[in-house]
């Protein structure tokens, strides 16, 4: 008994120091609001052929994937958002040679940023998103497939899955001239070589969070928000998953101290999180390596 209770209290303490170690990096303003590590500028090396699969942060919900060689971006916010920003993005449109795909999760202007999708369309080989999403794409003469909830399609060494969300905020809000669908929005499950990556889109909490085929890695928004999972529900669907690496999503981006689904504290984490030494609070633009498992 006594032996259980100094490994309980191990455990304890063992997390809560890492977690509040992981929490260091966290910068705050004036305002309170937290944001991350400086940039880590990157360019064109970060597209060339990898050994494994590379993960890097772009801000708010936007990353790269270099799966060996195959290079996707999923919500880019590059330039041209509306609002202030905490951090200088870690790559420019005009220094990007090439990408296999991008995709994008809906149509709110933090994910789908048409400045940046079209002034990466000259070295972007194809466009993926939702059926609704993939109908403004065309209008912008992207080269762009719609996909429906569940659809699984190819691009290189990656196989993508859409996954449902529900994030139609806009019919609650009135004042839109059309009425927002469930299947408007999605994830994405990202089956690489070296593991699969959950991507989750914008979404409120959905049961089938909690039964996805296993993911590696989670792009993780823990934002406390009523339109989002929430951090309660983030912290749920981070424990289902027990293995999966945290990469923080949606927070420290956008100068927004009064709007809950950018201001996220990594701080809110701590001792909460299941093995807590799968938080990664990068920077944007610094490399997250994905290996195979042996």
């Amino acid at each position: 008994m006594k032996t259980f209770l100094h490994l309980f209290i191990f455990y304890i303490l063992f997390g809560l120091s890492f977690s509040f170690e992981s929490s260091a990096q966290v910068r705050y303003t004036e305002k309170g609001q937290a944001y991350p590590p400086a940039t880590r500028h990157f360019g064109k090396e970060a597209f060339a052929p990898e050994e494994h699969t590379v993960i890097r942060w772009l801000g708010n919900a936007g990353f790269l994937i270099n799966t060996q060689g195959t290079c996707l971006m999923v919500d880019p916010l590059l330039v041209g958002f509306d609002m202030p920003l905490l951090i200088d993005p870690p790559i420019l449109p005009e220094v990007v040679p090439s990408l296999d795909a991008i995709l994008i999760t809906h149509v709110d202007n933090d994910h789908f940023s048409k400045a940046t999708c079209r002034e990466l369309a000259g070295v972007c080989k194809a466009y993926h998103s939702t059926l609704y999403v993939d109908s403004l794409m065309k209008v912008m003469g992207l080269p762009s497939s719609g996909h429906a909830l569940t659809d699984t399609f190819r691009i290189g060494s990656a196989t993508v899955t859409l996954t449902p969300a529900d994030h139609v905020w806009q019919n609650e809000m009135g004042g839109y001239d059309r009425i927002f669908q469930k299947e408007d929005y999605c994830g994405f499950l990202i089956d690489t070589p070296d593991g699969r990556i959950w991507a989750p889109g914008d979404s409120r909490f959905l049961p089938e969070f909690m039964h996805l085929p296993s993911p590696d890695v989670i792009f993780f928004d823990f934002s406390d928000d009523s339109w989002h999972i929430g951090l309660e529900n983030a912290i749920k669907v981070a424990n289902a998953y027990p293995n999966a690496q945290l990469l923080l999503s949606h927070w420290g981006t956008v100068d927004a101290p009064d709007m809950k689904p950018f201001n996220a504290d990594p701080k809110d984490l701590d001792g909460r999180i299941i093995n807590p030494e799968r938080i990664h609070i990068l920077a944007p633009g610094e490399p997250f390596v994905l290996k195979k498992k042996r």
